[in-house]
C-alpha cells in the first residue's frame, strides 16, 4: 500500500483555517488601528496631498497662448 495517503477532510479544514488566519490579519490591518492613529494618518495624508497639489503646474495656462482679441 502507498504511504502517502491524503485525508481530504484534514486538507480542507487545514486550508479553511489558513484562510481564516489570512482574513484575520487583513482585518487587523484595516480595522485594528486606534482612532488617534487613524486621525494622525489622515492628517499626514492630507498634508502631503496639499503639498503635492501646491506644486502642480496648471496645464491649461501653460499650453494655451494668450490672445488679445
Amino acid at each position: 500500500m502507498n504511504d502517502n495517503v491524503v485525508n481530504f477532510n484534514k486538507v480542507r479544514k487545514s486550508k479553511a483555517r489558513h484562510q481564516k488566519v489570512l482574513r484575520a490579519a487583513e482585518n487587523r490591518m484595516k480595522f485594528g488601528a486606534k482612532k488617534s492613529q487613524k486621525e494622525k494618518t489622515k492628517a499626514l495624508t492630507e498634508k502631503l496631498q496639499s503639498h503635492l497639489d501646491g506644486h502642480k503646474l496648471d496645464p491649461k495656462a501653460k499650453n494655451t497662448p494668450e490672445s488679445d482679441d
